[in-house]
């Protein structure tokens, strides 16, 4: 184990991090034991979706852009459906809005189940992997399962499939559910609440680090709902706009370690925070009461600032979730269509949908046959990145002292806390520790 206080260069490298998606690598330089530079470097190869899209029929995009994610396809489907009913015109209400909601509840208890569980608990817990904390923890690790099973049921049931479902469009769905479908989910859903209610109480007693930060919160607010699907982006800072303004107030970078765009925010160039700390610090009073005072009992404050503590908004956002499908489903009357005629109409069109990582923003301008001439998609990942680094310059200074394998250990904690995607694969994280 090297000394932290030695003088000398001391570099740490971890191949790749498990239990997050994408690959990159971070770099931080020590001098003299004060923290000098952090830098989140993404080295995988661009995707290029958006090219993909240009010369495509609008109705096309939902389909193409579900494919950018495995593990939340629902909200590029989402994002790009409202933008290009947005485009032309056209606004989805009454049962296929609630049945679009129900479907994002899907894609929130699945993909939060996934994080809490598979990927975040084990650095709570001290193990390299799920796989090998289910040797001790089998029924958290159960409990988990069951619950991302109750998401995936639901997103089976509306999208055709799990991943990269087939049934949503610009206008509605290809078919909707009929009552009966829906009822034989309320029994799973009854027993999937309960396990939601674990699981906050659980993540609630887990041990955090004592680190806070004060957020610039970015999310959409719906006047009384919490936000899945639509509403206003706002921020804890004033910010109230139209998703249609959303280009005049945020930019993507380019930085020269990265293939990955950093997002910030106009003029000055702050990072931001989006994703459920952000979405529960701007929502907080859209929770129902019961779900308020779980999340109080769980140790949560009505704002959250310690990004540690992330784990525990993700499961209040589970519980909801749930919530929220019981409540649609005893409410359902099948619509008399499956879905609203969408013409195509030359424009520009915008969509905001939250992801189960944040804030995921779609602007495609379409001519008067429907085909796209110009796409444009920012994922949370790439407006959280920024916010990332700024954490670790933060971060490292209180752990400085310790020995490298400790920092490398508690820096990827800190970056699991966002559960960044960069390309929905397997591995993120290669880690670099300079110190002279």
């Amino acid at each position: 184990m090297s000394d932290p206080h030695k003088n000398g260069t001391r570099t740490i490298k971890v191949d790749y991090l498990a239990r997050v998606e994408g690959e990159g690598a971070m770099y931080v330089r020590i001098r003299d034991n004060v923290l000098e530079d952090v830098k989140l470097k993404i080295f995988e190869p661009p995707r290029f979706f958006e090219g993909l899209l240009r010369g495509r029929a609008f109705t096309e995009a939902p389909d193409i852009t579900s494919r950018i994610c495995g593990i939340c396809p629902v909200a590029y489907q989402m994002s790009a459906i409202h933008a290009m009913e947005n485009a032309c015109g056209v606004r989805v209400e009454g049962a296929l809005r609630a049945l679009r909601r129900l479907f994002y509840c899907g894609e929130w208890i699945s993909s939060h189940t996934l994080h809490v569980y598979m990927l975040h608990a084990p650095d709570f817990l001290g193990y390299p992997s799920a796989v090998e904390m289910a040797k001790d923890y089998p029924e958290t690790v159960e409990r988990g399962l069951a619950l991302k099973k109750t998401g995936n049921d639901i997103m089976n049931l509306l999208g055709g499939r799990e991943i990269h479902p087939v049934n949503a469009r610009v206008g509605g769905f290809y078919r909707v559910p009929a009552r009966a479908e829906l009822s034989e989910l309320r029994e799973k859903l009854l027993h999937a609440r309960e396990l939601a209610l674990e699981t906050v109480k659980w993540s609630g007693a887990l041990d955090f680090p004592d680190f806070e930060q004060d957020y610039v919160f970015v999310s959409l607010k719906q006047p009384s709902e919490y936000p899945m699907n639509e509403g206003r982006i706002v921020s804890n800072r004033g910010l109230d706009i139209d998703v249609s303004d959303y280009d005049a107030h945020f930019e993507e970078q380019h930085v020269d370690y990265s293939n990955a765009l950093h997002c910030v925010m106009k003029p000055d160039g702050l990072s931001y925070h989006v994703g459920p700390m952000a979405r529960y610090a701007n929502n907080f009073e859209c929770l129902p009461s019961d779900i308020q005072d779980v999340a109080k009992g769980a140790g949560l404050a009505r704002v959250c600032t310690n990004p540690f503590q992330s784990i525990i908004v993700r499961a209040v956002e589970v519980l909801y979730a749930v919530t929220e499908a019981l409540r649609i489903i005893d409410a359902y009357e099948p619509p008399e269509e499956s879905s609203v005629t969408v013409k195509p109409k030359a424009g520009t069109g915008y969509g905001a949908t939250e992801a189960p990582r944040g804030l995921l923003y779609h602007r495609y301008t379409i001519d008067a046959d429907g085909v796209i001439r110009d796409a444009n998609i920012v994922p949370p990942t790439s407006q959280n990145q920024k916010m990332i680094e700024d954490d670790l310059r933060c971060f490292v200074p209180t752990c400085i002292d310790r020995p490298d394998e400790e920092i490398q250990y508690v820096s990827e904690q800190a970056i699991r806390n966002y559960d960044p995607c960069i390309s929905c694969a397997t591995h993120f994280l290669k880690l670099e520790v300079d110190r002279g």
